[in-house]
């Protein structure tokens, strides 16, 4: 795979198929990278997928230089007081680890989730131990992708959305070898970390450094916010077109750590708007 710092593109839609509705779209925004659904992002269903659209998948992107990547389901939650939630939750992130092989997919991303009804963020945490630390486990394969840990904007009984969260979080399943850090720049925003001005951005990935150490960030989020520093609001915005603005970004880019990590935007606007914010991201890149 060629060498660039840091690869630009987009979560594309894959309905009509992985590589024929999905790879088409990435290529219409210019895209030097990829994230996927391989299930319903809100559901718990585990479809099988198909074996022609992975292979097409898996052999363009590396016939293209595209690293991919997997969002798992939003509704995975493995510090969940509900023991059926857990279980779904098991399965869930199994099968998109599983599907992440078989399409070529470098990590596969899944929120941090929440303590839910106020339980102690500690009990969370053995609970996500006990339950995500085998799926690690199971990761043994050369090809097998990355387990990469996207902490929230901070709502509710979060148990990780400021980057000294990730410490613990680490700390439960043993800094494994095969896990990994996908930051959001709007969760971390709206979490507290100020990203703006000369330093923020370089503080805060600093700050994630000194917390789980070099090697660990492997995904950037890239997400402009709609709303000021410590909302806590998950709401994302085009790039410079949010209370986070270009320079931070321009500034990200720039950071030791930042070398060859991918950018990954979920911004809105559709088509057009994806496609300006692909072509801004690496106008800040290359400037």
């Amino acid at each position: 795979m060629k060498h660039t710092r840091n690869p630009v593109g987009s979560h594309v839609p894959v309905a009509g198929g992985l590589a024929t509705k999905g790879l088409a779209y990435a290529r219409e925004l210019g895209c030097e990278t990829v994230q996927v659904f391989v299930a319903n992002p809100r559901g718990w269903a585990t479809p099988p997928g198909s074996p022609a659209e992975d292979e097409a998948f898996r052999a363009a992107c590396a016939a293209e230089s595209i690293p991919a990547y997997i969002h798992a389901p939003y509704l995975i939650n493995f510090g969940s007081h509900s023991p059926e939630t857990v279980e779904k939750s098991v399965a869930s992130l199994h099968h998109s680890l599983r599907r992440g092989r078989e399409i070529g997919a470098l990590g596969v991303v899944v929120h941090t989730g929440s303590a839910t009804q106020g339980r102690d963020r500690a009990e969370a945490l053995e609970q996500v131990r006990r339950h995500m630390r085998p799926l690690l486990d199971e990761l043994t394969h050369e090809d097998d992708p990355y387990l990469l840990l996207e902490s929230t904007a901070g709502q509710g009984y979060s148990i990780c959305s400021r980057t000294w969260d990730f410490g613990p979080y680490f700390d439960a399943l043993d800094h494994h070898p095969k896990l990994g850090i996908c930051l959001d720049t709007c969760h971390v925003f709206a979490a507290g970390h100020d990203l703006t001005g000369p330093h923020g951005m370089h503080r805060a990935l600093d700050q994630l450094v000194e917390t789980v150490g070099e090697g660990r960030l492997k995904l950037i989020h890239a997400n402009d916010s709609k709303d000021v520093v410590g909302a806590k609001k998950d709401r994302h915005a085009n790039i410079g077109q949010g209370h986070i603005g270009e320079d931070a970004f321009r500034a990200l880019m720039k950071h030791p750590e930042m070398d060859g990590v991918p950018l990954i935007i979920e911004t809105p606007g559709g088509q057009s708007g994806h496609t300006a914010d692909v072509e801004l991201l690496k106008k800040l890149r290359d400037g």
